[in-house]
Protein backbone atom coordinates (compact mmCIF):
# COMPACT_ATOMS: atom_id res chain seq x y z
CA UNK A 1 0.00 0.00 0.00
CA UNK A 2 1.43 3.41 -1.15
CA UNK A 3 1.35 5.79 1.72
CA UNK A 4 1.86 10.29 1.81
CA UNK A 5 2.34 12.25 5.31
CA UNK A 6 0.01 14.62 5.93
CA UNK A 7 0.20 17.25 9.02
CA UNK A 8 -3.47 17.40 10.33
CA UNK A 9 -5.23 18.59 13.72
CA UNK A 10 -7.12 16.27 15.30
CA UNK A 11 -9.97 18.48 17.02
CA UNK A 12 -10.17 22.60 16.46
CA UNK A 13 -7.64 24.32 17.00
CA UNK A 14 -5.38 21.28 18.24
CA UNK A 15 -1.76 20.89 17.55
CA UNK A 16 -0.58 19.49 14.10
CA UNK A 17 0.32 15.66 14.32
CA UNK A 18 2.42 13.80 11.33
CA UNK A 19 0.24 11.03 9.94
CA UNK A 20 0.74 8.34 7.30
CA UNK A 21 -2.30 7.86 5.16
CA UNK A 22 -2.99 5.64 1.99
CA UNK A 23 -2.56 7.67 -1.58
CA UNK A 24 -6.30 8.52 -3.18
CA UNK A 25 -6.72 8.68 -6.46
CA UNK A 26 -9.11 10.81 -8.29
CA UNK A 27 -12.01 11.14 -9.29
CA UNK A 28 -13.53 12.07 -12.47
CA UNK A 29 -12.52 15.59 -13.17
CA UNK A 30 -10.04 15.85 -10.55
CA UNK A 31 -6.14 14.99 -10.18
CA UNK A 32 -3.88 14.06 -8.29
CA UNK A 33 -0.74 16.25 -6.90
CA UNK A 34 2.33 15.88 -5.81
CA UNK A 35 2.55 19.18 -3.41
CA UNK A 36 5.88 20.59 -3.25
CA UNK A 37 5.06 23.56 -1.65
CA UNK A 38 2.00 25.02 0.24
CA UNK A 39 1.89 28.87 1.85
CA UNK A 40 0.80 29.28 5.46
CA UNK A 41 -1.76 31.64 5.66
CA UNK A 42 -3.65 33.68 8.52
CA UNK A 43 -7.24 32.83 6.62
CA UNK A 44 -5.95 28.99 7.55
CA UNK A 45 -7.06 29.50 11.53
CA UNK A 46 -10.20 29.96 9.94
CA UNK A 47 -10.35 26.19 9.54
CA UNK A 48 -8.21 25.08 12.06
CA UNK A 49 -10.19 26.94 14.76
CA UNK A 50 -13.22 24.85 14.05
CA UNK A 51 -14.66 28.57 12.87
CA UNK A 52 -16.32 27.61 9.64
CA UNK A 53 -19.84 25.57 9.09
CA UNK A 54 -19.31 21.77 8.06
CA UNK A 55 -15.63 21.45 8.95
CA UNK A 56 -14.86 17.71 9.60
CA UNK A 57 -12.20 16.28 11.78
CA UNK A 58 -9.47 15.59 11.46
CA UNK A 59 -8.25 18.30 9.30
CA UNK A 60 -5.70 19.22 6.78
CA UNK A 61 -5.46 22.44 5.75
CA UNK A 62 -3.66 24.39 3.00
CA UNK A 63 -4.89 26.77 -0.04
CA UNK A 64 -1.35 27.93 -1.20
CA UNK A 65 -0.46 24.96 -2.74
CA UNK A 66 1.93 24.33 -5.70
CA UNK A 67 3.18 20.82 -7.21
CA UNK A 68 3.09 18.55 -9.94
CA UNK A 69 0.10 16.58 -11.66
CA UNK A 70 1.08 13.12 -10.39
CA UNK A 71 -1.90 10.96 -11.99
CA UNK A 72 -4.96 11.76 -13.98
CA UNK A 73 -8.62 11.49 -13.28
CA UNK A 74 -11.53 10.87 -15.88
CA UNK A 75 -11.76 13.42 -18.10
CA UNK A 76 -9.09 15.08 -16.73
CA UNK A 77 -6.66 15.57 -19.39
CA UNK A 78 -9.24 17.01 -21.42
CA UNK A 79 -8.95 20.10 -20.09
CA UNK A 80 -5.18 19.94 -21.59
CA UNK A 81 -3.85 19.20 -18.62
CA UNK A 82 -0.83 16.28 -18.29
CA UNK A 83 1.16 14.40 -15.91
CA UNK A 84 4.34 16.75 -14.79
CA UNK A 85 2.86 19.92 -15.29
CA UNK A 86 3.13 22.46 -12.96
CA UNK A 87 0.31 24.09 -10.84
CA UNK A 88 -1.11 25.99 -8.21
CA UNK A 89 -3.97 25.60 -6.46
CA UNK A 90 -5.62 28.77 -4.13
CA UNK A 91 -8.26 29.87 -2.08
CA UNK A 92 -10.33 29.08 -5.56
CA UNK A 93 -10.37 25.66 -5.34
CA UNK A 94 -13.29 24.54 -7.58
CA UNK A 95 -16.80 26.06 -7.92
CA UNK A 96 -20.14 24.62 -8.74
CA UNK A 97 -20.88 25.87 -11.39
CA UNK A 98 -24.40 26.22 -11.30
CA UNK A 99 -25.31 28.76 -8.33
CA UNK A 100 -26.39 32.37 -9.64
CA UNK A 101 -22.85 33.91 -9.03
CA UNK A 102 -21.08 30.65 -11.45
CA UNK A 103 -23.52 31.48 -14.46
CA UNK A 104 -23.05 34.68 -14.30
CA UNK A 105 -19.17 34.32 -14.49
CA UNK A 106 -18.05 35.22 -11.03
CA UNK A 107 -16.77 32.08 -9.85
CA UNK A 108 -15.01 33.43 -6.95
CA UNK A 109 -18.05 34.10 -5.12
CA UNK A 110 -19.34 30.91 -5.50
CA UNK A 111 -22.41 30.15 -3.04
CA UNK A 112 -20.39 26.92 -2.38
CA UNK A 113 -17.18 27.44 -3.35
CA UNK A 114 -14.00 24.73 -2.78
CA UNK A 115 -12.03 26.30 -0.51
CA UNK A 116 -8.59 23.77 0.47
CA UNK A 117 -8.83 22.76 4.49
CA UNK A 118 -12.54 23.41 4.19
CA UNK A 119 -14.31 21.36 1.11
CA UNK A 120 -11.34 19.06 0.51
CA UNK A 121 -8.11 17.98 2.32
CA UNK A 122 -5.15 20.96 1.56
CA UNK A 123 -1.57 21.14 1.06
CA UNK A 124 -0.29 20.54 3.78
CA UNK A 125 -0.02 16.90 2.67
CA UNK A 126 2.83 15.17 0.15
CA UNK A 127 -0.61 14.61 -2.08
CA UNK A 128 -3.47 16.37 -2.74
CA UNK A 129 -6.59 15.73 -4.45
CA UNK A 130 -8.28 18.42 -6.52
CA UNK A 131 -10.73 19.71 -9.21
CA UNK A 132 -9.08 20.47 -12.54
CA UNK A 133 -10.92 23.87 -12.63
CA UNK A 134 -8.73 24.57 -9.28
CA UNK A 135 -5.56 24.56 -11.60
CA UNK A 136 -3.05 27.43 -12.39
CA UNK A 137 -0.26 26.44 -14.44
CA UNK A 138 3.41 27.79 -13.01
CA UNK A 139 5.50 29.61 -15.25
CA UNK A 140 9.33 28.24 -15.47
CA UNK A 141 10.47 31.54 -13.33
CA UNK A 142 8.83 30.78 -10.46
CA UNK A 143 9.68 28.43 -7.50
CA UNK A 144 7.61 26.63 -6.14
CA UNK A 145 7.77 28.11 -2.96
CA UNK A 146 6.96 31.01 -4.76
CA UNK A 147 3.79 30.05 -6.48
CA UNK A 148 2.46 28.59 -3.37
CA UNK A 149 1.45 32.19 -1.85
CA UNK A 150 0.70 33.66 -5.14
CA UNK A 151 -2.04 31.30 -4.94
CA UNK A 152 -3.94 33.28 -2.14
CA UNK A 153 -1.82 36.45 -1.02
CA UNK A 154 -0.65 37.12 -4.56
CA UNK A 155 -3.68 36.86 -6.29
CA UNK A 156 -5.76 38.49 -3.62
CA UNK A 157 -3.53 41.83 -4.16
CA UNK A 158 -2.85 41.96 -7.79
CA UNK A 159 -6.55 41.65 -8.47
CA UNK A 160 -7.90 44.28 -5.83
CA UNK A 161 -5.11 46.42 -7.36
CA UNK A 162 -5.99 45.88 -11.15
CA UNK A 163 -9.90 45.71 -10.74
CA UNK A 164 -9.77 49.13 -8.64
CA UNK A 165 -10.27 52.33 -10.25
CA UNK A 166 -6.70 53.72 -9.96
CA UNK A 167 -5.10 54.04 -13.14
CA UNK A 168 -1.25 54.42 -13.80
CA UNK A 169 -0.05 57.70 -12.58
CA UNK A 170 -2.52 57.92 -9.87
CA UNK A 171 -1.37 57.87 -5.78
CA UNK A 172 -2.48 54.39 -4.52
CA UNK A 173 -1.51 53.18 -0.76
CA UNK A 174 -1.17 50.30 0.79
CA UNK A 175 -1.82 49.64 4.52
CA UNK A 176 0.09 47.25 6.04
CA UNK A 177 3.66 45.73 4.88
CA UNK A 178 2.94 42.05 5.86
CA UNK A 179 2.51 38.64 3.62
CA UNK A 180 -0.47 40.76 1.55
CA UNK A 181 1.18 44.32 1.99
CA UNK A 182 4.50 43.34 0.96
CA UNK A 183 3.48 41.96 -2.09
CA UNK A 184 0.84 44.78 -2.62
CA UNK A 185 3.48 47.73 -2.96
CA UNK A 186 5.28 45.43 -5.33
CA UNK A 187 2.46 45.11 -7.68
CA UNK A 188 1.20 48.59 -7.35
CA UNK A 189 4.37 49.88 -8.10
CA UNK A 190 4.76 47.67 -11.32
CA UNK A 191 1.83 48.90 -12.31
CA UNK A 192 2.70 51.86 -12.25
CA UNK A 193 1.05 54.00 -9.71
CA UNK A 194 2.81 56.55 -7.29
CA UNK A 195 2.88 54.26 -4.57
CA UNK A 196 2.32 55.21 -0.53
CA UNK A 197 3.44 52.18 1.98
CA UNK A 198 1.48 52.46 5.28
CA UNK A 199 2.92 50.81 8.39
CA UNK A 200 3.84 51.26 11.94
CA UNK A 201 7.02 52.39 12.30
CA UNK A 202 9.69 54.41 11.03
CA UNK A 203 12.21 51.75 10.90
CA UNK A 204 9.91 50.07 7.66
CA UNK A 205 10.80 53.22 5.45
CA UNK A 206 13.54 51.76 4.23
CA UNK A 207 12.04 48.61 3.57
CA UNK A 208 8.86 49.87 1.74
CA UNK A 209 11.71 51.71 -0.33
CA UNK A 210 13.34 48.37 -0.88
CA UNK A 211 9.82 47.19 -2.30
CA UNK A 212 9.28 49.84 -4.57
CA UNK A 213 7.40 52.74 -2.50
CA UNK A 214 7.33 55.85 -3.34
CA UNK A 215 6.14 57.64 -0.34
CA UNK A 216 6.36 55.77 3.21
CA UNK A 217 3.63 57.18 5.98
CA UNK A 218 4.14 55.91 9.61
CA UNK A 219 1.06 55.87 11.35
CA UNK A 220 2.37 55.77 14.52
CA UNK A 221 3.42 59.41 14.06
CA UNK A 222 2.53 62.69 14.66
CA UNK A 223 0.74 63.61 12.01
CA UNK A 224 -2.30 61.50 11.12
CA UNK A 225 -2.37 59.06 8.31
CA UNK A 226 -5.46 61.14 6.37
CA UNK A 227 -3.49 63.86 6.52
CA UNK A 228 -0.30 62.47 5.48
CA UNK A 229 -2.55 61.10 2.21
CA UNK A 230 -3.82 64.41 1.81
CA UNK A 231 -0.58 66.14 1.56
CA UNK A 232 0.89 63.99 -1.05
CA UNK A 233 -2.58 65.05 -3.13
CA UNK A 234 -5.02 62.02 -1.91
CA UNK A 235 -5.06 58.46 -2.61
CA UNK A 236 -7.41 57.09 -5.71
CA UNK A 237 -7.28 53.69 -3.93
CA UNK A 238 -6.11 52.65 -0.80
CA UNK A 239 -5.49 48.99 -0.61
CA UNK A 240 -6.01 47.90 3.09
CA UNK A 241 -4.23 44.30 3.81
CA UNK A 242 -3.45 45.19 7.71
CA UNK A 243 -6.35 43.32 9.69
CA UNK A 244 -7.31 46.62 11.77
CA UNK A 245 -10.40 48.24 11.52
CA UNK A 246 -9.34 51.15 13.13
CA UNK A 247 -6.56 51.42 10.84
CA UNK A 248 -8.39 51.00 8.00
CA UNK A 249 -11.07 53.80 8.91
CA UNK A 250 -7.97 56.07 9.55
CA UNK A 251 -7.51 56.17 5.69
CA UNK A 252 -10.50 57.02 4.46
CA UNK A 253 -10.11 60.87 5.10
CA UNK A 254 -6.76 60.77 3.24
CA UNK A 255 -8.27 59.80 0.03
CA UNK A 256 -8.92 61.68 -2.99
CA UNK A 257 -12.82 62.33 -4.79
CA UNK A 258 -13.87 59.26 -6.01
CA UNK A 259 -11.57 57.15 -4.05
CA UNK A 260 -11.97 53.60 -3.42
CA UNK A 261 -11.08 51.69 -0.45
CA UNK A 262 -10.23 48.27 -1.54
CA UNK A 263 -10.61 45.75 1.41
CA UNK A 264 -8.79 42.78 2.24
CA UNK A 265 -7.44 42.49 5.21
CA UNK A 266 -9.64 40.46 7.65
CA UNK A 267 -11.25 42.07 11.13
CA UNK A 268 -14.37 40.75 13.11
CA UNK A 269 -14.43 44.52 14.17
CA UNK A 270 -16.73 46.74 12.30
CA UNK A 271 -15.47 49.94 10.17
CA UNK A 272 -15.72 53.16 12.08
CA UNK A 273 -16.76 55.03 8.86
CA UNK A 274 -19.38 57.50 8.39
CA UNK A 275 -21.59 57.72 5.64
CA UNK A 276 -20.64 61.83 5.17
CA UNK A 277 -17.15 60.73 4.29
CA UNK A 278 -18.16 58.34 1.94
CA UNK A 279 -21.09 60.67 -0.02
CA UNK A 280 -19.22 64.27 0.09
CA UNK A 281 -16.83 63.25 -1.68
CA UNK A 282 -18.42 60.08 -3.37
CA UNK A 283 -15.88 57.94 -2.02
CA UNK A 284 -16.75 53.99 -2.42
CA UNK A 285 -16.02 50.83 -0.05
CA UNK A 286 -14.89 47.61 -1.88
CA UNK A 287 -14.24 44.43 -0.27
CA UNK A 288 -12.43 42.12 -2.59
CA UNK A 289 -11.94 38.40 -2.01
CA UNK A 290 -9.28 36.76 -3.61
CA UNK A 291 -9.26 35.02 -7.59
CA UNK A 292 -9.89 32.16 -10.12
CA UNK A 293 -7.50 29.55 -10.97
CA UNK A 294 -7.46 32.29 -14.22
CA UNK A 295 -6.65 35.11 -11.52
CA UNK A 296 -3.83 33.03 -10.19
CA UNK A 297 -2.09 32.45 -13.18
CA UNK A 298 -2.39 36.10 -14.54
CA UNK A 299 -0.86 37.25 -11.20
CA UNK A 300 2.26 34.68 -11.47
CA UNK A 301 2.74 35.71 -15.39
CA UNK A 302 2.71 39.25 -13.90
CA UNK A 303 4.81 38.64 -10.88
CA UNK A 304 7.35 36.49 -13.56
CA UNK A 305 7.52 39.38 -16.09
CA UNK A 306 8.36 41.76 -13.48
CA UNK A 307 10.28 39.87 -10.87
CA UNK A 308 8.16 40.49 -8.06
CA UNK A 309 8.17 37.53 -5.13
CA UNK A 310 6.91 37.16 -1.89
CA UNK A 311 9.22 37.13 0.92
CA UNK A 312 9.55 33.81 2.48
CA UNK A 313 10.69 31.46 5.26
CA UNK A 314 10.25 27.94 4.66
CA UNK A 315 10.15 24.84 6.79
CA UNK A 316 9.58 21.07 6.69
CA UNK A 317 6.07 19.58 6.63
CA UNK A 318 7.30 17.58 9.81
CA UNK A 319 7.40 21.31 11.37
CA UNK A 320 4.03 22.36 10.53
CA UNK A 321 2.91 23.03 13.97
CA UNK A 322 6.00 25.76 14.58
CA UNK A 323 5.56 27.00 11.37
CA UNK A 324 1.66 27.82 11.94
CA UNK A 325 2.35 29.31 15.45
CA UNK A 326 4.97 31.46 13.92
CA UNK A 327 2.28 32.97 11.79
CA UNK A 328 -0.33 33.17 13.93
CA UNK A 329 2.08 35.45 16.57
CA UNK A 330 2.88 37.76 13.46
CA UNK A 331 6.60 37.16 13.54
CA UNK A 332 6.69 35.64 10.14
CA UNK A 333 8.65 37.74 7.39
CA UNK A 334 6.50 37.54 5.80
CA UNK A 335 4.66 34.19 4.52
CA UNK A 336 5.79 30.70 6.17
CA UNK A 337 5.99 27.90 3.29
CA UNK A 338 5.96 24.38 4.19
CA UNK A 339 8.06 22.78 2.10
CA UNK A 340 8.18 18.17 0.90
CA UNK A 341 11.79 18.06 0.09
Amino acid sequence: MDTYRAAQVAAPSGPFSLVEREVPRPGPGHVRLAVEACGICHSDDFFVSGGMPGLQFPLVPGHEVAGRIEELGEGAGSSDWNVGDRVTVGWFGGSCGHCTPCRQGDFIVCETLKVPGWAYDGGFAETMIAPVDALARIPDALKATDAGPMACAGVTTYNGLRRSVARPGDLVAVLGLGGLGHLGVQYARAMGFETVAIARGPEKAEFAEQLGAHHYVDSTGATPVAESLQALGGAKVVLATAGNSDAIAATVDGMAHRGELVVIGVSPEPLGISPLQLIMRGRTVTGHPSGTAQDVQDTMAFSALHGIRPVVETAPLSEADAAYQKMLSGSARFRMVLTTA
